[in-house]
């Protein structure tokens, strides 16, 4: 070999790209798992018709360091009596916000507040009125006769709200976003 001529450069082998790609891919599902979205399983009935048993859900991990969780949206939160478990439920009012359920129908600051998501003609206990504190919220499951939500075990501190459903990804028929 001439002064002038390089060496040529050893090409990885087969198994050595796999590993380098795996890691790759590896490193990157943490990343996204961790700060992006995540991926929830509806165990309940909860929030039908609105969300099924054993649909699976991407929830946002990035909507709520963006912007705060508004009324109407479809939540992921840790359970505030036991951290350990997710649940999903539909934020209801925000801090300040006095929330009352009489009739069977919602009211917020003793306004009607419109549920266009809940079916025709459900009919559920009357609640209320509460006042939520700062920081915290009231969460309801869209099927009020079968939801353990803030009637049963209170609000849900800001601190454990992990993300924003986006998209229903399975059963294949059930693909898209729920409302």
């Amino acid at each position: 070999m001439n002064q002038n001529e390089t060496p040529a450069k050893k090409k990885p082998s087969f198994f050595t790209e796999i590993l380098q790609s795996l890691l790759v891919a590896a490193l990157l599902a943490f990343i996204i798992h961790t700060f992006i979205m995540q991926n929830f399983r509806i165990p309940s009935g909860s929030m039908e018709p609105t969300l099924q048993i054993q649909d699976y859900i991407f929830a946002s991990k990035l909507a709520y360091r963006l912007n705060e969780p508004k009324r109407g949206d479809i939540v992921v939160f840790k359970y505030p009596k036991d951290t350990s478990r997710y649940f999903v439920k539909r934020l209801i009012a925000v801090g300040g916000e006095t929330v009352a359920l009489q009739d069977s129908k919602l009211y917020i600051d003793g306004q009607l507040a419109p549920e266009d998501y809940l079916p025709q003609g459900l009919k559920f206990r009357d609640y209320g009125p509460v006042t939520v504190p700062e920081g915290n919220y009231f969460m309801l499951g869209d099927n009020r006769n079968n939801s353990s939500d803030s009637r049963d075990w209170g609000f849900v501190p800001r601190n454990l709200v992990v993300g924003k459903e986006i998209f229903i990804y399975w059963p294949p028929d059930r693909i898209g976003t729920a409302r």
